[in-house]
């Protein structure tokens, strides 16, 4: 990612982080400013603080050096924030990842597809609070009081009888 791309992105995420209402700063260059390693994105709203390394890329698999996500987690632990890698492939969202969900290489370096970032991420709503990720075998539960119609649809969602549309119409 180059530079001012990066730096752009960046701001993107202070942005949408400021709307959501969390009180954030951005590290200016992100360690190369001081000798002491820092996240790219600091953010908290009272009861949330994050120390988020922020990192974008244009559809190919985004890798972050292994000592960048020690010194993440370190500083995250000392700070008393959550360690969050905030990724965003181009034309999608961001989304987040602890370092321990993220695919180690061989190399002790990680690395982030953007297919596990959208099956596996959790998305900017979800990360600010304004939402919450259930799965299809959660949903069941919680609907059991609506009878099987729900549950029968959401396993035919399952099964992948039916397509997201047609059982979003069938549950209207």
């Amino acid at each position: 990612m180059s530079n001012a791309k990066g730096d752009r992105r960046e701001r993107e995420l202070v942005n949408k982080l400021d709307e959501a209402g969390f009180a954030v700063m951005r590290a200016p260059a992100s360690g190369s400013a001081t000798e002491r390693e820092l996240p790219d994105v600091l953010a908290g709203n009272g009861g949330d603080f994050y120390a988020i390394e922020a990192k974008s890329s244009a559809g190919d698999p985004i890798y972050l050096d292994g000592a960048e996500i020690e010194a993440l987690l370190y500083f995250s632990q000392n700070f008393g924030a959550r360690a969050r890698v905030g990724v965003r492939f181009d034309r999608e969202d961001w989304y987040f990842f602890h370092p321990d969900d993220l695919y180690t290489t061989d190399g002790g370096n990680y690395r982030v597809k953007k297919e596990t970032a959208l099956a596996d991420g959790i998305d900017f709503a979800e990360l600010t609070g304004h939402s919450e990720r259930v799965t299809l075998a959660e949903a069941a539960e919680q609907d059991e009081d609506d009878g099987p119609a729900v549950r029968e649809i959401l396993e035919a969602f399952q099964r992948e009888d039916v397509t997201i549309d047609e059982a979003e119409s069938m549950l209207e």
